[in-house]
């Protein structure tokens, strides 16, 4: 009797022994997983480098209508470049006229800008950064047009608008705009928000001042994207916005415009 209990004893002893071992591996295997969580491992992967696997962190801060903040969306270096390829050609921006499809200076929007051209767009970094927007937006590249990068110093901004058509001469190029990328390229600037007046139910700060809406902070490197055209097809009245006064420094940024089909 006391030998059967021994044995017994001593298996209960090995399962308990080797239960506690198993949990001890669990939970370090466990916490491995925890530590690399968000690391990005992309070591000669050239495709998850251009897309930035790893870095990008999305943040969507309204469904209605429909806009998300991409936090780390363009490298440093990538900033640097496209600052440093729009400043010597920076004119007078302009908006589209409703009634001639053309572009006219207004003082709805009072910054300075121009476009890459279509031979940049094929350079590698432009072309790295031309690839992640589509697929993040998951919109073809070939929708895409050029990227135009803008400066907005002191006191300018852009009034509330909307990036959709309103007038049928711009369709006959791609078709409606159904989406953008705002991509900011400068840090420590005083006010210069991109504001939206229909989202949210709260109060935001504009230039300064305190509105209903939701505004976005311009950030180096991070990105917004927010569609022209909601779920139903139809161009989205509620996704107009505008660039907030700058009150300090200069704001950069690049844009690119998705249309519904391709723009070449």
């Amino acid at each position: 009797m006391a030998s059967s209990m021994k044995i017994i004893f001593g298996l209960l002893t090995f399962v308990t022994v080797g239960m506690i071992i198993g949990a001890l591996f669990q939970l370090a295997f466990i916490r491995r997983l925890e530590d690399s969580y968000g690391v990005p491992h992309w070591d000669n992967d050239k495709e998850a480098e251009h897309l930035r696997l790893g870095y990008v962190k999305p943040e969507v801060i309204s469904w209605s209508p429909r806009i998300i903040v991409l936090h780390n969306f363009l490298s440093t270096e990538e900033c640097d470049y496209l600052r440093a390829i729009a400043r010597p050609r920076l004119h007078v921006s302009t908006v589209v006229d409703a009634k001639t499809g053309k572009g006219i200076k207004s003082d709805v929007r009072t910054s300075s800008g121009m476009f890459l051209s279509p031979a940049e767009k094929r350079y590698p970094m432009i072309q790295a950064i031309e690839k992640r927007i589509s697929v993040f937006s998951q919109i073809p590249i070939e929708n895409g047009e050029l990227i135009q990068v803008l400066r907005y110093e002191k006191n300018q901004y852009y009034k509330p608008h909307h990036d959709y058509f309103s007038d049928t001469f711009n369709l006959k190029r791609g078709g409606q705009r159904i989406a953008t990328m705002l991509m900011y390229l400068s840090d420590n600037v005083e006010g210069g928000e991109t504001y939206f007046p229909m989202a949210g139910s709260g109060e935001c700060s504009c230039g300064g001042k305190i509105v209903k809406g939701l505004s976005v902070k311009p950030n180096e490197g991070d990105a917004v994207l927010f569609w022209s055209m909601g779920l139903n097809g139809a161009s989205d009245p509620n996704s107009i916005h505008g660039g907030c006064e700058v009150l300090g420094g200069e704001k950069w940024s690049a844009t690119k415009w998705m249309r519904q089909g391709a723009t070449s």
